[in-house]
């Protein structure tokens, strides 16, 4: 639990998202994000999809206060959905409320999601609304139902660590929902704090939408939760169509490779642009074992994981200073 406080905390630390953000590229930020703009993420996609793997892009913003933002944000992901559709590559959209204004004003970020989910839908493109922390969850479900009155090529997440998460998978489960276990710092009021009550929690979600639900993502890089999955869909009968498995760009790609050769369905969540530091620190935060399969990566594949987390905190403590 330490070590996820730890990137939990730097993850919102917005002089280091800056530093981050201006200096990305020279620390290995290519590693975790697919591209820094549309063209490059478009590339990713068609080498991805040529290997038989799906994809859903997320175009990455932190700390967004202003309506400007905001506004650059939308009109960015609505760029996104026509290269989606130009181009005719599997992928489909994942985005953050609050990158859409959540946090300055819900009327105005209403009004953006619909723009977005309104593009979409003429295309036929899915839009995923990734859940955030407690405080936002509620008014980004809100939303989420009241766009679907109108739309169907809507879909969330469950985050598992949330105890209403059981009461929230069941009231979903007709929508696509993505299942993971939960990547913010929670209070111990509203979320499981253990590691071993979180695991359960999220295999019980997921057998459970996988018995009852739509369709499932199930967003993990642990091979043991894929092996229970795995065996769970066959026992039970659940066909292939019913699922895919989920994984991060960059990370364990000879399994997910693996998977998509063995004929489950398969999506890579593929970030992109260069406000990626928010975004990396809370996948370590999540499962920190993503330390050891991405540091190899970001440093020399000699290093080990002690002195790279070091040498990276120290680079980015180093550029943060001469701003």
């Amino acid at each position: 639990m330490l070590l996820k406080d730890f990137f939990i905390g730097l993850s919102q630390n917005q002089l280091l998202n800056d530093a981050a953000k201006k200096y990305g590229l020279k620390l290995g930020a290519q590693n975790v994000v697919a591209g820094t703009n549309i063209e490059e993420t478009i590339q990713t996609i068609k080498e991805l999809n040529a290997q038989g793997i799906s994809c859903t892009v997320d175009n990455l913003g932190e700390f967004v206060f202003e309506k400007e933002e905001a506004t650059e944000a939308k009109e960015q992901i609505l760029q996104v959905i026509e290269a989606i559709h130009g181009h005719e590559v599997d992928a489909h959209i994942s985005l953050k409320p609050s990158q859409l204004g959540l946090d300055i004003d819900y009327d105005f970020c209403f009004n953006n999601l619909k723009e977005i989910v309104t593009k979409a839908h003429a295309y036929d493109i899915f839009i995923n609304f990734d859940m955030e922390d407690h405080p936002r969850l509620q008014p980004s479900f809100d939303i989420m139902e009241t766009l679907s009155k109108e739309y169907d090529n809507i879909g969330t997440v469950i985050q598992a660590y949330f105890f209403r998460a059981e009461e929230d998978v069941e009231k979903y489960k007709n929508y696509r929902l993505r299942i993971v276990k939960g990547a913010y710092k929670e209070p111990a009021e509203v979320a499981y704090q253990e590691k071993e009550a979180i695991d359960e929690n999220y295999i019980k979600l997921i057998e459970y939408h996988l018995l009852h639900g739509k369709f499932t993502s199930i967003a993990t890089h642990d091979h043991h939760v894929i092996n229970h999955v795995k065996r769970f869909v066959k026992e039970n009968d659940i066909p292939n169509d019913k699922f895919e498995f989920q994984m991060l760009y960059g990370f364990r790609k000879d399994m997910q490779l693996q998977l998509a050769r063995e004929g489950y369905n398969f999506c890579t969540y593929v970030p992109f642009g260069k406000d990626w530091y928010g975004y990396f620190m809370r996948r370590l935060a999540e499962r920190p074992q993503n330390v050891n399969l991405i540091v190899k990566q970001v440093f020399n594949k000699k290093t080990n994981t002690a002195i790279g987390l070091a040498a990276g905190a120290f680079l980015l403590g180093r550029l943060t200073k001469r701003k």
